[in-house]
């Protein structure tokens, strides 16, 4: 008798958007810069290519994307504000998006927790 091997693939898959029009209400929404958030939506924020100097004493190396994602599922997983399914990315600069992807397969962290998806 053969044994199967299965795999289940439990990271919150993140999704980039051209704008809130594509946010879904099971989503959590991660935001470059100051673009407003809808009501009720759980969301974090980040700047497109880091707020500090590399490696600074309160960033530990992490990118402000990383930071973010983190803020996301911590929140998730402590159960403080709205459940989500997936992340939505919505960036409109090309640097942004960079960092979201060098987040999500630079950052251990972010890697271990989020994986690109639809």
């Amino acid at each position: 008798m053969q044994a199967m091997s299965l795999f289940l693939d439990a990271r919150i898959p993140v999704v980039f958007a051209a704008d809130l029009s594509e946010v879904g209400p099971d989503d959590a929404l991660l935001l470059e810069g100051d673009m407003p958030a809808p009501k009720g939506a759980a969301f974090a924020r980040f700047v497109a290519g880091g707020e500090h100097a590399p490696s600074c004493a309160c960033c530990t190396g992490r990118s402000g994307a990383a930071r973010a994602l983190s803020a996301l599922f911590l929140a998730r997983a402590r159960g403080q504000g709205v459940f989500f399914k997936r992340v939505c990315v919505v960036s409109p600069s090309a640097e942004g998006r960079d960092d979201v992807v060098a987040a999500m397969s630079g950052d251990v962290l972010a890697a271990g927790w989020f994986k690109e998806g639809r």
